[in-house]
């Protein structure tokens, strides 16, 4: 295990923790743009608008929560997003999340 910080189960997953990880909008940034690119990211490679501390607490919402795995590659700690696990438990919780709005002209 090492360096690898805990994560939870599949059968521990709550959907009121989950919920509460995805209301801030930092977090739902932080899952879109893992699915959007497809590839596990470092916690450095995101596009987010909070200091490296701000970030480190969302990345361990969302990794409490279930959504993310975290895990070292090197020195960097590398974030996946957990679809396939999540999609299981709460099956479109994350389409609904990661669907672009349909704009009405």
């Amino acid at each position: 295990m090492g360096r690898t910080p805990p994560h939870p189960e599949v059968s521990q997953f709550d959907l009121q923790q989950v919920l509460e990880a995805l209301v801030d909008p930092v977090r739902r940034s932080i899952v879109a743009q893992l699915d959007a690119t497809g590839a596990d990211l470092p916690c450095g490679g995101f596009d987010i608008p909070v200091s490296k501390s701000t970030a480190t607490h969302h990345f361990n919402v969302l990794r409490e929560a279930g959504l993310i795995r975290q895990y070292y590659v090197g020195t960097s700690r590398m974030n996946s997003l957990r679809r396939a696990e999540v999609d299981e438990v709460f099956p479109g919780l994350l389409d609904a999340l990661t669907r672009q709005p349909v704009r009405k002209t």
